[in-house]
């Protein structure tokens, strides 16, 4: 008699969508990791990746998929969340593309680099400011290198 094959159950879920992700098409997000990465500046951030879609959580699930690849390899990381981060509508000012920008620009500003699965990304500083405060941006990216939750 051939022996049976054994079956592993995951105690926790793959992926796990929320509602706001779903509420919105055009939105940005970051990629979070369990363990700190040490940049440039010689600060440490968990964050791995900032992007933006226009095409809502397809994307953040295409982009989880993607991104996993690459840095579920490296050691100690053995997951990723993905956040989602809004802001409200301005006529003619596409905002979740000038709030990429805006926090690209302060975790440059803070780490002296991108994060690490960023390897383009527009990082204009002055132009972000234009539309949100630099405390704001900065918060984000403080509360997200810590990895916890707005």
């Amino acid at each position: 008699m051939k022996k049976k094959l054994k079956i592993s159950k995951a105690k926790r879920p793959a992926i796990v969508v929320h509602r706001r992700a779903v509420r919105s098409k055009k939105l940005v997000y970051i990629a979070v990791a369990n363990k700190t990465l040490k940049y440039r500046s010689g600060e440490k951030s968990k964050i791995v990746y900032i992007g933006m879609t226009r095409k809502g959580v397809d994307r953040i699930s295409q982009s989880a998929a993607s991104k996993a690849k690459d840095v579920l390899q490296d050691h100690g990381i053995q997951e990723l969340k993905f956040y989602v981060v809004t802001c409200k509508g301005k006529k003619a000012v596409k905002t979740w593309e000038k709030l990429e920008e805006g926090l690209i620009a302060a975790f440059v500003r803070r780490h002296w680099e991108r994060p690490i699965c960023n390897n383009k990304g527009n990082k204009n500083w002055n132009e972000a400011l234009k539309h949100f405060t630099k405390n704001a941006l900065e918060k984000v990216i403080e509360v997200y290198s810590r990895g916890g939750t707005a």
